[in-house]
């Protein structure tokens, strides 16, 4: 579990073939505060750290499922990573619960400087459109933002000057694919109505029960 918030932006430094798929080595600060088997938020997907030490960078496996629904399939050398290690307990939760499981992948349409703030615009698959709410939470790249405007095929975020600088979105260019993950909340309401729970006051015997058209 994490929580949107990046700690860090990596660079991948060598793409290596694996019997997992693929592994990516990593060079980052954390490097030093990580050790194998932990979980890594690497711009949005929860990947296992395989090896890690000060200098020497982190290596991760990605799957072929992973490298197929995802941007990690098209990372090279030089690419920016957005990274956050799991939240711990009784840790401040700044942004939103995020798993790490990635939805789906959507496009940076625009990106339109606002003073020193800037304006994006991520068009989405439709299957998301249930899942996104205006004022809402997104994890975009794995990191946490508020739906500010919303369309049937689109959404739109304010991107504040430190997380403008303090994540990859600053490298990144109009047309570029980025991991979109909705939030958990909207998943199970969705997932509770479509089961037809209804409304769990209901008198027993006279269950009332919900439909979504």
């Amino acid at each position: 579990m994490f929580t949107g918030l990046i700690e860090a932006i990596g660079t991948v430094a060598e793409v290596m073939p694996s019997a997992a798929g693929s592994r990516l080595r990593v060079a980052a600060s954390l490097d030093a505060a990580l050790t194998p088997g932990d979980s890594l938020a690497v711009n949005g997907v929860c990947l296992t750290v395989v090896t890690a030490s000060a200098g020497a960078g982190i290596d991760l496996d990605v799957s072929p499922v992973t490298a197929r629904i995802t941007t990690m399939g098209s990372a090279k050398p030089g690419t920016l990573l957005n990274l956050e290690r799991s939240l711990t307990a009784g840790a401040r939760l700044g942004g939103h619960f995020v798993q790490g499981h990635v939805d789906a992948t959507g496009l940076l349409e625009s990106i339109e400087p606002q003073g020193e703030s800037y304006w994006l615009t991520v068009s989405y698959p439709p299957e998301l459109a249930r899942y996104l709410v205006k004022k809402g939470s997104v994890a975009v790249d794995g990191i946490s933002l508020t739906v500010a405007e919303l369309s049937d095929r689109w959404f739109a975020v304010q991107i504040i000057p430190f997380t403008w600088q303090h994540t990859n979105l600053h490298a990144l260019t109009a047309g570029a694919p980025v991991n979109l993950e909705s939030d958990i909340l909207g998943k199970y309401v969705v997932r509770a109505l479509e089961a037809g729970l209804g409304d769990a006051t209901a008198p027993r015997g006279r269950e009332s029960k919900a439909v979504i058209p």
